[in-house]
């Protein structure tokens, strides 16, 4: 059976590591990844078109200053995107979180198993640890760069819009901006939450190991004579 101090230090990082799983999942599930307005233009209508989605869903509305304005309108993502560059590299992002809460879950398994066992000669122990955590918040932050990435470089917000909206083609768009809400900041706390959990058990090795040290010293310095008897 573990040590009191050691279940309780492995308690700390399944708390944590729970607590990044639990994050991703509100971050898979929420739309407030982005908001982006698009200015739109044309002979019968003026105003903007403004998209808030997710990874999985969104919402859009019309807000025109002259015009007839379309009702607002619930979607998919990938299904409304068309079979270009931006829906395939959505489907990446979306392929990557999902490594990324895989990994998350694996944490948090191994830090409560440790907290009740001493698994220390395999991988089921710290190394794990270190090894499950280390993949989330890699994952996450991929995740993070590949959506930016899609956003400003393949106009995944843009493309939506033509898409709801068949009306505005690209030539009456006239500019694009984007506020990036809670939902994509939300990552970076599980990469916090990951690095938290890992730290904590890298402080434990570290006083562990030190203890062991401390024990050998006194047989290192004991006189031969002492030892032999």
């Amino acid at each position: 059976m573990p040590t009191v101090k050691k279940t309780l230090t492995f308690l700390f990082s399944f708390v944590t590591s729970l607590g990044a799983f639990i994050v991703l999942c509100s971050v898979l599930a929420t739309q407030q990844w982005i908001r982006s307005t698009i200015a739109i233009s044309d002979s019968s209508s003026n105003g903007s078109v403004i998209i808030t989605y997710g990874l999985l869903r969104g919402k859009s509305i019309q807000e025109l200053n002259h015009g007839l304005a379309e009702s607002d309108k619930n979607f998919e993502v990938l299904g409304t995107l068309s079979n270009s560059s931006a829906k395939t590299l959505h489907s990446v992002v979306l392929v990557f979180l999902a490594l990324g809460l895989f990994s998350s879950l694996l944490s948090t398994g191994f830090t409560f198993y440790n907290s009740v066992s001493n698994p220390y000669q395999t991988f089921l122990g710290p190394m794990g640890v270190y090894t499950w955590s280390g993949l989330s918040a890699s994952f996450t932050f991929i995740t993070m760069v590949l959506f930016v990435g899609n956003t400003q470089s393949n106009h995944l917000s843009e493309e939506l819009a033509q898409r709801l909206y068949p009306l505005y083609p690209a030539s009456t768009q006239q500019g694009t901006s984007h506020a990036y809400g809670y939902s994509f900041w939300l990552t970076l706390l599980v990469i916090l939450l990951n690095a938290v959990t890992a730290v904590i058990v890298i402080f434990y090795q570290k006083a562990r190991y030190r203890r062991k040290q401390e024990r050998r010293k006194p047989m290192e310095s004991a006189p031969r004579d002492g030892i032999l008897f």
